[in-house]
């Protein structure tokens, strides 16, 4: 089932020891790219979030925020560093007395000085949080993976209705082309009569020419391939793989060969067409900048 690429997802788990909340969020990106933004103390875990969220994402820029609460006795603390205060309240004093200063030395001075009070979190082993953390990790990548689904059907489908479209254009292509020829014999029969005064043509001349025009506008091969093309795309669609590169460079595929029809065909039945299908094309390619 075809993915796309944008989607959200949020997991969040609690015990006795740890509250741990995971958000992720993904968007296009040509491939994957794993922004994590977490506490420092997580960083010997880096390698691992990124494996486990690289195991079911294969394109797509996620990015990553993880929080963490450390619960009961685990919890962080605040400590006041009494000396240090004393210190600044005794310099403050000095400067008081010697400037002869205005004010009162109060203590929500004291609280904006560096370093007075510090937040300490009590040593634990990140190990230990680890099957928490992964836990939470598969809760939000199934959000996540939830939304990229929902968004990929919706994209399937609209790709599914335009290549319908373009297949239908390519079979009027394909009647066009054998009366291009004819049209063509006709004209060149009108003219050789009027450059003739009596008349009289050369068969074997006229057909000659016919032959040589028709084997030059001849567009079988970029009719066979486009076919080849749109049926890939439809496999494509199908897949439960990442296919959104394979599916651009069929485009491209099919955007040469349209472009060599129109080179081709010097008729204005078979352009107009060949606009219509490099706009469903175009359509596709906006919708596939989008699955995974």
């Amino acid at each position: 089932m075809i993915k796309s690429m944008t989607g959200f997802g949020r997991g969040e788990i609690n015990n006795e020891k740890v509250k741990i909340n995971v958000e992720m969020k993904s968007v296009n990106h040509r491939y994957c790219e794993i922004v994590l933004r977490m506490p420092r103390l997580l960083n010997v875990l880096e390698d691992r979030i990124k494996r486990v969220i690289q195991k079911r994402i294969a394109r797509g820029r996620v990015e990553v925020y993880i929080k963490i609460e450390l619960c009961g006795e685990n919890r962080a603390l605040v400590r006041a560093d009494g000396e240090l205060a004393a210190s600044y309240l005794k310099a403050l004093t000095e400067l008081n007395s010697k400037f002869n200063l205005p004010g009162e030395i109060k203590i929500s001075k004291l609280l904006q000085l560096p370093g007075v009070f510090n937040l300490e979190e009590p040593e634990e082993d990140v190990e230990l949080w680890w099957p928490t953390l992964e836990s939470t990790l598969h809760h939000a990548l199934d959000g996540l993976m939830q939304m990229r689904i929902k968004e990929g059907k919706q994209l399937s489908e609209d790709v599914v209705v335009r290549a319908k479209r373009i297949s239908e254009m390519v079979a009027q292509i394909e009647r066009r082309s054998p009366v291009v020829v004819e049209e063509y014999r006709e004209r060149l029969k009108q003219r050789l009569k009027d450059i003739l005064e009596q008349g009289n043509l050369d068969p074997s001349r006229l057909e000659g020419e016919v032959v040589i025009f028709a084997e030059r506008s001849s567009i079988t091969e970029e009719i066979v391939r486009l076919g080849s093309h749109l049926t890939q795309l439809a496999g494509c669609l199908n897949s439960d793989e990442s296919v959104g590169r394979k599916m651009d460079f069929l485009l491209q595929e099919m955007n040469r060969e349209i472009n060599t029809i129109a080179s081709k065909a010097s008729d204005l039945t078979i352009n107009s067409l060949v606009v219509e299908v490099k706009s469903e094309l175009e359509k596709i390619r906006e919708q596939i900048q989008n699955m995974e």
